[in-house]
């Protein structure tokens, strides 16, 4: 059994386990946001859920930084929060991606095909269930029934259904999405470019 130093938080253990590094601005709105919420809620321990309810609400997810935070306010053990943060399948410790994909796992997709195409998402983006890419570009989830049994297996990317879903039209559906990705980053570019130009004193 590994010996962890005595000074090293709970949460510390938990980091690079399954969390992902927090990008630019991130800590500040995670740490913002938790203060806000503090204003509005009493720092009992009966409020722990509904706060972490604010908390992902907020942020989209529930990250180690505000796990830390709140047991701090709150006066709770670390490993109480990540306890109940685990626990409860309504939190997420990943943020989600920019493309979620959800792959429907109930009867019907299941016995057609379902953990196939699930198997086939892992390996093109290299991430389990339930993780993100480090790009955060995408997300990777197992859902119950969607509802759309006629054309399983089903896989729902945000709100967008497809149906029928095989190892190779993964790799078309994942090709799609870079598409789109790359797209909407030329325009964001060319809107960038446009806006200097029309207020080149904003540059």
């Amino acid at each position: 059994m590994r010996l962890v130093h005595r000074k090293q938080s709970f949460f510390e253990v938990q980091r690079g386990c399954s969390q992902l590094e927090l990008i630019e601005g991130e800590k500040e709105l995670i740490l913002e946001s938790i203060d806000e919420i503090f204003k509005t809620n009493d720092r009992t321990r009966e409020n722990l859920i509904p706060i972490l309810q604010q908390a992902q609400e907020k942020i989209g997810y529930l990250p180690t930084l505000a796990m830390e935070r709140i047991s701090e306010l709150l006066g709770v053990p670390a490993v109480d929060v990540y306890s109940l943060a685990t626990f409860y399948n309504q939190f997420r410790l990943t943020p989600p991606g920019k493309f979620q994909i959800k792959v429907c796992m109930g009867t019907a997709c299941y016995m057609v095909g379902g953990q196939i195409a699930l198997d086939s998402f892992e390996r093109r983006l290299e991430i389990h269930e339930g993780e993100t890419t480090p790009d955060r570009e995408y997300s990777l989830e197992h859902v119950a029934c969607v509802g759309c049994c006629t054309m399983a297996p089903v896989v729902v990317i945000n709100e967008k259904v497809e149906g029928k879903v095989t190892p190779t039209k993964v790799d078309g559906i994942l090709l799609a999405l870079e598409e789109e990705s790359k797209k909407n980053a030329d325009d964001n570019k060319a809107d960038e470019e446009d806006k200097k130009i029309k207020n080149p004193e904003d540059s």
